[in-house]
């Protein structure tokens, strides 16, 4: 299984990225995805869920209103789209796919498959 993030970069504050993650190796539609990230010194966490037929989404307290992740199943792709950056939103994002599908979950050890992850830094 491989998951491959890509659309990081540098941005200014206020800016918006686009992050795609591309899967294979697996039955993609099967899978509920997830975005989760990672600041420097700081614990891995959260960001937006999205289940297999993408009609159930959720996310985080601190992005919900300026992050919108969707999924194509023809592509085996998951985006997150990022608007209204902040500064605090930098850190490493990371796609991840797990098989627990009963509801959309934030828990990171619920989810079996990692990317490489891909660094966002927002400019101040």
């Amino acid at each position: 299984v491989q998951l491959q993030a890509s659309g990081g970069g540098l941005v200014q504050n206020g800016g918006s990225l686009r992050l795609a993650c591309e899967a294979s190796g697996l039955t993609f539609s099967s899978y509920n995805m997830g975005w989760f990230r990672q600041a420097p010194g700081k614990e891995r966490e959260f960001v937006a869920a999205i289940n297999r037929s993408g009609g159930t989404t959720r996310y985080a307290e601190d992005v919900t209103g300026r992050f919108t992740i969707s999924r194509d199943n023809a592509k085996n792709t998951v985006y997150l789209q990022m608007s209204s950056l902040k500064p605090e939103d930098t850190a490493v994002y990371y796609c991840a796919a797990t098989v627990f599908i009963v509801r959309v979950t934030s828990t990171t050890t619920t989810y079996n498959f990692w990317g490489q992850g891909t660094l966002v830094t927002v400019s101040s």
